[in-house]
This record gives C-alpha cells, sequence and structure tokens, in this order.
C-alpha cells in the first residue's frame, strides 16, 4: 500500500520497539520518516535500516522533555521534506516500585517523558500542521490508563493523562483540520515488557489471561496507528483505541505484579 506516498512522518521514541515497528510501517507505505530519539546508537542504526529498503529517513538525537530538541525535530521534517503530516508519539519510560517507595524524581521524570513529551510533541507538530492546513496525530498511551497494576503509579497517572490530552486536544484541534487519537496497547514484546514475557512462571500466566493467546507484536500496533493517521479514519479524533487481544475485557489473572516483584525495579524505553 501506498497510502501515505508523498506524506511526512515523525515518530518520537522511534529507534525501537513499538516506535520502530510504527516508522517501518510508514516507510513500507512510501511516508518520509524522521525519529527524534535520545538513544544514539538505535537511533542511528533504524535510520540506516529504513533507508537500506528504499526510504528516506532522518533521525534527531533528543529528548521528548526539552522543547528545544521537539522543535528541532519538526523543523527537520520541514526542511528535510517540506511539511510535516503525521505525528506519532511513542517515547516513553516506565518504573516499577511499591507507591511507598516512588521516590518525586521518578514521579517527576516518568510524567515528564510520558506526558509532557507527549504535549510538547503535539504542540510543536501542531503549529505546523494548522499552518499547511491539517494532519493526524497519534499518541501511544497504555491499557494501563484505566487497567491499573500494582507498582506503576507514577506510569499509570501519566497514561492516563494521554487519555486526557488527546480528548481535550481535539477539540482544539478540529477547526484547524488536525485530528488526534490514542492508541492503548496491551502486552507488547519489546524492551519494556520482556520482564514479564520471559519470566518462566508469570509469563506463561498472563498469557493465559489473553483471549486471542498470543504476546502483541510492534507491528500489531503499527497497523493500527497507520490506519488512524490515515484518511481510512477522517472520521475519527479524540479516541482512544485498545490493541490488547482483549486482555482487559474479562478476568486477568494478577500474576504480572508477581513477576515484577521477583526481578525488583525496572526501568526502560517503551
Amino acid at each position: 500500500m501506498t497510502r501515505f506516498a508523498g506524506k511526512v512522518v515523525l515518530v518520537t521514541g522511534g529507534a525501537q520497539g513499538i516506535g520502530r515497528g510504527i516508522a517501518e510501517r510508514f516507510a513500507a507505505e512510501g511516508a518520509d520518516v524522521v525519529i527524534v530519539d535520545i538513544e544514539k546508537d538505535m537511533l542511528n542504526q533504524t535510520i540506516d535500516d529504513l533507508r537500506a529498503v528504499g526510504c528516506r529517513a532522518e533521525g534527531v538525537e533528543g529528548d521528548v522533555t526539552q522543547r528545544r530538541d521537539v522543535h528541532r525535530a519538526v523543523q527537520t521534517a520541514v526542511e528535510r521534506f517540506g511539511g510535516l503530516h503525521v505525528l506519532v508519539g511513542v517515547a516513553g519510560i516506565v518504573e516499577f516500585a511499591p507507591f511507598l517507595e516512588v521516590t518525586e524524581s521518578s514521579w517527576n521524570r516518568i510524567l515528564e517523558v510520558n506526558l509532557t513529551g507527549m504535549f510538547l510533541a503535539t504542540q510543536e507538530a501542531a503549529g505546523v500542521m494548522a499552518a499547511a492546513g491539517g494532519g493526524a496525530i497519534v499518541l501511544i498511551a497504555s491499557t494501563n490508563a484505566f487497567f491499573a497494576e500494582a507498582h506503576t503509579v507514577p506510569y499509570t497517572t501519566s497514561k492516563a493523562g494521554i487519555h486526557g490530552l488527546v480528548r481535550a486536544a481535539a477539540l482544539d484541534l478540529a477547526p484547524h483540520n488536525i485530528r488526534i487519537n490514542a492508541i492503548n496497547p496491551g502486552q507488547i514484546v519489546t524492551r519494556l515488557s520482556r520482564v514479564v514475557v520471559e519470566d518462566p512462571i508469570g509469563g506463561p500466566a498472563v498469557l493465559a489471561g489473553i483471549p486471542l493467546g498470543r504476546w502483541g507484536q510492534p507491528a500489531d500496533i503499527a497497523a493500527v496507528a497507520a490506519f488512524l493517521a490515515s484518511d481510512d479514519a477522517a472520521y475519527m479524533t479524540g479516541a482512544n483505541v485498545t490493541v490488547d487481544a482483549g486482555m482487559t475485557i474479562g478476568t486477568v489473572l494478577d500474576v504480572e505484579d508477581q513477576a515484577l516483584g521477583q526481578h525488583g525495579s525496572k526501568r526502560a524505553d517503551r
């Protein structure tokens, strides 16, 4: 498919995991791709891989909590490829800790990356899109936004905040012909989730609670992101779309928390 031929897409946190899967999907559908990521080596490798399959791609090393870095990424899209049609916000981190052990610094950092970073990227991208007549924005939230798990208070709070951001921004951006929607991924195999997926006891137990019976892959989220950014979703804005193989529609064994507890406090980029 070439739904995005002639379109320019910016992906935050696109050097690995869900973000890389999304960048690859848009590239496969003909888009020019800009990735902003804080991990330089992974960023460079991803850009090299995209170029190797014929995609016009640029990487921007940057921190999504810093407006100057986000602005630089947006301007790179405009200056290198002539505009910006789609933003997909993915960059995010998590730290696992019981509520009484959550430090103020951990709380601040997670909210800065996961929520403030999404706000900055959305505002910077929307400014360019509004001047050009419109665009589409997709933010990656999480089933944690409504399906809380123990030891994830800052992360869960940040993802719930994305829901609020999307709904409120949709009202303000609609007059500018900018659509904004969110995706709530379930258990997707990334660096963040490996602590559960690879646990010999907790992994199979969590998998047993997923109705479709398999772990999600970044490509599963990328397909939905491409749909939401395309004209096929032209009548959708302010929506939160859950992609979790049915995990949150029924009763799920509460074993993931046990698996996480066995490994202590962890932190990783989504």
